[in-house]
């Protein structure tokens, strides 16, 4: 009888329908004064985890005097009695709880360098290698949070891997490729500090630049022939233009065309037309107004071509003729109506080189929203001028220069700047010929430089292609030989490369790897062959790509060429970056010691499959006839946690050194550590777009901080473990191996998860089981064997055990995801790890994956199905107690003695051996932590409805 209580009992009735195994199930709860609740249904749970969302036990249900005593007495509170302080084993390790990682990661970073435990892992390998080739970055600027989920992603893989295995104008060209090389390195040396503060593991100390004399050399290709790349004329920037046509108005009859660049006219080839619009020839009737002084406008003014008493017929677009007639301020009267069709063929008269020029047909871009409805089209300054070009045969003009200006054919306009006095002067050209219809400013959307703030301008220039078509087929073959992740990028890298045109290498720049081909001064005839190609490589190898400028020609040139050295002049292009970054195969995979092609591995942002991904495959396909990776894995964009885009302008960027190291308000902005960072990077799926936030980052933590904590109680309670203490699988309760099952099962799991790169399948796994399945349930159940049971029993010495298995097996499982949580367990083990020879393993990564261990997953089908229903039933237990104890019946679960009753028999049975269980741990009460549990069959209960019942009796 408990102190206070009269000689009364009190007896509690709860009753309801339990469906389990099809069969009724009565739970009699009782302490000393008999106290009685019938269980009450649950369905029951399929899952791998033990436990369902959100029925999670809890270990306060147990009488806590005397270890929480001792647990005070051993953190310096002070007690009134300490009688029970040395009676209680409680967890010793000086593995702190809070990770404090703004000083312990790069503590750790510190000492994998120091031994090179990278180096090591490496070296140890004795099977095949696994090669995750990295692409170029683009040395540019600090990382962003795209770079952390890039590069983690990597790391992750590499980790799981190694277990199981202005001032420009007074520069001269080889100056400012100094600058640009000392750019690059300098931001390399940034990028690469931060990578590692992430804890990426690399060789960082030899990794491959693309500036490199042997990288550069590479990107001349064996068995080179010179047909296999060539020059042509190609678009470079785009314009409209004016232009006339005659008629049988002939010879009053001009084409009204309109531009927003006036300074392309003298390149005018062409003026084209709708050919399914109707045009009109109008008659100019004199003015109406001063159209120039309109609406206030003192900029705008009309052409002399219209002030005069002879005023020319025009041909517009039928449908403008109003707006037309409404901005001239004219009369236009219609006289003819005909369709575009119906022009083309029509010759005119240039406007400024008064030479025959044609009318085309263009395409769908000729429309009647604004304009005149017919186009000046300028090959040389215009993508779509171009391709109308090249329909027709049009020449291609392009009379201005590297800086700017006109050139000297532009005739009377050569040196003039395009964008200034050029224009104005061509402006002015058109009005004093009789040209010139109205000037008026037109604000529109125009293509801005995005570093110098300035407009652009589109001009044709020489280019060299290399000729996909010769092997767009073998390409598109080699893409069904790779493994996309995810398989839809299959469809988008096939879609993307079979419309793919020639493909320009040649880049207008100063650094970059140059194209070894030289002109003839007086002919431009190109010589670029294999010997000059083998020669040129040879000096690059050694001398590096800055030979091409500081060297001259006849040292450049093969023997048998230097006799007409001085006939020839070095080109200045470079090759295209993609062009570069797409030969890395070449320059690493084929050249390093250890590596192979192909690689087995790319992995990159979505948007790789028009860049790095398809450079590399077609450069690889064009000289080694096969793709140069086996697998590619593409990841999305990183958003801010609403889903936005992440913008500066917007304040919702991420900066992930930040969220590492913490912002300047460490409480509105605290610093997480890398690894919380990583815990990220594989909670997420990563084939979409992924969001991150403040409380994105706040989740990731509370959980980071549940895993710290598991692992802390693992080191805790083997502070006085070592290997000899083991007990041998056969002698341990059957809880026990139980928990081996689980395990061995959760291992393979995430091995499983990690060959198939599903990261987020294992942070999924890595939580439930250490919330569920270890927390609330192994760990809780333990804690008697552990604190009370004995320092030295069987009971504390065969959960031990089972915790050894599990802080070394979890401790290399979450190893990829979180190195520095995994090397801070590894190096506060209270004990050695050893391999076969003896030598200790000294880092997490030294251990290798855990082992497979069939005997463990040997149990029956019938016993995990019976553990499945005692953590189910267990569950229930916990919810009928919670009850007994909110009506204050009982004040711990020690105080309640459980009684089941079932009606299928063999359920009965094997429960009752569980009450009478030789190995204490095996006890159906250790389990609930009551004081007793007990078991027998009975009838079929009927469905029940909740009943209180209140008894009282001397």
């Amino acid at each position: 009888m408990r102190p206070g209580r009269t000689g009364n009992d009190a007896t509690i009735s709860i009753s309801m329908q339990f469906s389990f195994l099809k069969s009724q199930l009565l739970l009699v709860l009782g302490s000393e004064e008999q106290k009685n609740t019938e269980l009450f249904s649950s369905s029951k749970d399929k899952r791998f985890s033990t436990y369902p969302e959100g029925e999670i036990g809890s270990s306060k249900r147990r009488a806590r005097g005397p270890v929480m005593a001792a647990k005070k007495a051993s953190e310096g509170v002070k007690q009134d009695e300490g009688k029970y302080k040395h009676t209680v084993d409680l967890p010793k390790t000086s593995f702190g709880m809070r990770a404090n990682s703004l000083v312990r990661e790069p503590e750790l970073q510190k000492l994998w360098d120091e031994n090179q435990v990278f180096k090591r892992v490496v070296e140890r390998n004795d099977g095949e290698s696994f090669v995750l080739h990295d692409g170029p970055p683009y040395a540019n600027g600090d990382l962003h949070m795209g770079h952390a989920l890039n590069k983690i992603l990597k790391d992750i893989i590499n980790r799981y891997k190694s277990l199981d295995r202005d001032a420009r104008k007074d520069l001269t060209p080889i100056k400012l490729r100094e600058k640009a090389a000392k750019f690059a390195k300098s931001t390399v040396k940034t990028q690469m500090a931060s990578f590692k503060r992430y804890g990426i593991w690399a060789d960082w100390s030899n990794p491959y630049l693309t500036l490199d004399p042997e990288y550069e050399a590479s990107q001349y290709p064996e068995g080179h022939v010179s047909k296999s790349i060539y020059a042509i004329f190609k678009l470079v920037s785009a314009s409209p233009s004016l232009g006339s046509s005659i008629d049988e108005f002939l010879p009053n009859l001009c084409l009204a065309i309109w531009t927003t660049t006036p300074w392309t006219v003298p390149a005018n080839a062409a003026v084209a037309v709708n050919g399914k619009l109707q045009y009109a020839i109008v008659e100019v009737d004199p003015l109406l107004g001063d159209a120039s002084q309109s609406e206030g406008d003192k900029k705008r003014r009309l052409g002399d071509a219209v002030k005069g008493e002879k005023k020319p017929f025009l041909i517009v677009a039928l449908d403008l003729v109003p707006a037309l007639q409404a901005k001239w301020g004219l009369n236009l009267s219609v006289k003819k109506v005909l369709l575009g069709s119906d022009l083309e063929n029509c010759r005119y008269a240039h406007p400024i080189e008064k030479r025959e020029c044609s009318v085309v047909i263009g395409g769908d871009y000729i429309t009647t929203e604004s304009g005149t409805g017919l186009v000046h089209t300028a090959p040389g300054h215009g993508q779509e001028d171009y391709a109308t070009g090249l329909k027709y045969g049009l020449p291609i003009l392009s009379p201005v220069g590297d800086d700017g200006k006109f050139t000297e054919e532009a005739g009377q306009f050569s040196g003039l700047d395009v964008l200034g006095d050029g224009n104005t002067a061509v402006v002015d050209y058109l009005n004093e010929h009789l040209a010139l219809v109205m000037e008026e400013p037109y604000q529109h959307k125009y293509p801005y430089d995005w570093r110098t703030k300035k407009p652009t301008i589109f001009r044709a220039t020489e280019q060299w292609f290399a000729s996909v078509e010769g092997f767009k087929e073998a390409a598109m073959e080699a893409i069904g030989h790779v493994k996309w992740i995810p398989p839809q990028a299959e469809n988008r890298i096939s879609s993307m490369t079979s419309v793919r045109s020639d493909w320009c290498i040649s880049r207008q720049r100063i650094w970059g790897v140059p194209i070894p081909v030289f002109y003839h001064k007086d002919t431009k005839e190109p010589l670029m062959n294999e010997e000059t190609i083998n020669h040129i490589k040879s000096i690059i190898a050694k001398k590096g790509s800055d030979a091409w400028w500081y060297m001259k020609v006849e040292d450049l040139l093969p023997d048998r060429y230097r006799d007409e050295a001085s006939n020839y002049e070095k080109g200045t292009d470079t090759m295209d970056v993609w062009f570069d970054s797409g030969s890395s195969w070449a320059a690493v995979l084929g050249k390093r010691d250890g590596l192979h092609f192909p690689a087995d591995l790319y992995l990159e942002g979505t948007d790789q499959h028009r860049g790095w991904f398809q450079s590399s495959l077609l450069t690889s396909i064009a000289t080694k006839g096969r793709a140069p990776y086996k697998s590619v894995i593409t990841h999305g964009f990183v958003l801010d946690e609403k889903g936005f885009k992440m913008s500066k302008s917007q304040g919702n960027v991420v900066d992930p050194y930040t969220v590492i190291e913490g912002g300047k308000n460490q409480k509105e902005a605290p610093g997480y550590g890398a690894d919380v960072l990583r815990l990220w990077v594989s909670s997420v799926d990563y084939t979409g777009d992924v969001m991150i936030g403040p409380q994105v980052l706040r989740q990731m933590s509370d959980i980071y901080r549940k895993l710290r904590g598991t692992l802390r109680y693992l080191l805790g309670n083997l502070h006085d473990w070592r290997a000899d203490d083991s007990v041998s699988y056969n002698d341990l309760p059957r809880i026990d191996r139980h928990a081996l099952f689980q395990l061995e099962n959760v291992v393979r799991n995430i091995k499983e998860s990690y060959e198939n790169y599903q990261f987020f399948k294992i942070f999924q796994i890595i939580q439930r089981f250490v919330i569920v399945d270890l927390s609330n349930f192994y760990f809780d159940v333990a804690k008697d064997r552990l604190y009370v049971g004995g320092t030295s029993s069987f009971t504390r010495r065969s959960c031990q055990t089972v915790l050894a298995t599990h802080l070394l097996s979890f401790s290399r499982v979450i190893a990829p995801i979180l190195p520095h949580l995994a090397e801070d367990v590894w190096q506060n083990l209270p004990f050695p790890y050893t391999w076969e020879d003896g030598s200790p393993a000294r880092f997490v990564f030294d251990a290798r994956w855990p082992p497979s261990n069939e005997e463990w997953l040997s149990l029956s089908q019938e016993e995990v199905d019976f553990w499945g229903n005692i953590l189910e039933l267990r569950t229930e237990v916990n919810k009928v107690l919670e009850i007994a104890r909110g009506g204050k019946l009982i004040g711990s679960s020690l105080d309640a003695k459980v009684s089941l009753y079932t009606s299928d028999e063999n359920l009965a049975s094997r429960l009752h051996e569980m009450c009478m269980a030789a190995k204490e741990a095996d006890n159906l009460h250790r389990i609930f932590i009551t004081s007793q549990a007990s078991s027998s069959n009975c009838f079929i209960l009927p469905a029940f409805t909740v009943k209180y019942a209140w008894v009282f009796k001397e």
